[in-house]
């Protein structure tokens, strides 16, 4: 079996993010397949065939990758931001798993991209200088009991939580309910940031209290980043510019409960 498949993370929009083995993966390619705007970022060339889907055929789109790679093609399966970040990485290992047994064979490799929430962080300041999460504010894969028993869970942790797929035309609401969840445990000032298409012409970076950003919720969309501050995640203001974010890289001690109460 000759071919081949890699799983190339185009980073978060411009190509200077695009790392050189991941480009060198696109350039030796004869397939690209991938969601539709994603391969419309990868250039025309002869020799180059591309595939392109919906964005809700994920593993079908993965299967499609196999069989071509199986059939002896060079396949570059592309993602936006990092493939291993709530992308195809898992899509393409998932169908491997339920696929012919022959389908093992095949060479398969990931290569890493800048995924939003650092693009995010890297814009901000350094937001994730602490312990933080990501998670998918996407319904589609998992029930909406699991999102929110994991929100509350890492919001009880205190840790900077990075939100993907926050809100879409189908989901208009769980980006609102996931803020009011912080609200219920975190301090109204808390930061926010509503990071939007970073690394593209359009790109946004909106830096809000916690309480703003409970009723700017619907102003989001599935290229936005969100992200929830820490009870320690401070700015620095800035005269005339927007202020720097950062969380600090130390956390106070914590008294051990063994020892309460002795002398």
């Amino acid at each position: 079996m000759s071919g081949s498949l890699i799983v190339v993370g185009l980073g978060p929009g411009t190509a200077q993010w695009i790392t050189p083995a991941a480009q060198a993966a696109l350039d030796a390619a004869t397939d690209i397949v991938g969601y539709g705007p994603y391969v419309d970022r990868v250039p025309e060339r002869v020799g180059l065939t591309k595939h392109a889907s919906d964005n809700r055929v994920e593993v079908e789109r993965a299967a499609h990758a196999l069989h071509l790679a199986a059939d002896g093609r060079r396949v570059a399966v592309v993602s936006g931001g990092d493939p291993g970040v709530f992308a195809m990485a898992a899509a393409v290992f998932e169908a491997l798993e339920a696929g012919p047994r022959e389908w093992l064979n095949i060479p398969i490799t990931v290569e890493p991209g800048i995924t939003a929430m650092l693009a995010a962080a890297a814009r901000a300041g350094a937001p994730l200088g602490g312990d933080f999460c990501a998670i998918s504010l996407s319904d589609n894969l998992k029930p909406w009991e699991v999102v929110t028993t994991r929100l509350r869970a890492v919001l009880a942790a205190d840790l900077v939580i990075c939100l993907y797929n926050p809100i879409s035309k189908a989901r208009p609401w769980q980006l609102g309910k996931a803020l009011e969840l912080a609200a219920e445990q975190r301090s109204p000032e808390t930061p926010v940031l509503f990071a939007r298409a970073v690394g593209r012409p359009d790109e946004s970076l909106r830096i809000l209290t916690l309480a703003e950003a409970v009723t700017a919720a619907s102003t989001a969309d599935m290229a936005t980043l969100v992200m929830i501050g820490a009870s320690s995640t401070r700015l620095i203001a800035r005269e005339g510019r927007p202020p720097y974010v950062y969380t600090p890289r130390s956390v106070a001690k914590m008294p051990c409960a063994t020892s309460q109460g002795r002398t």
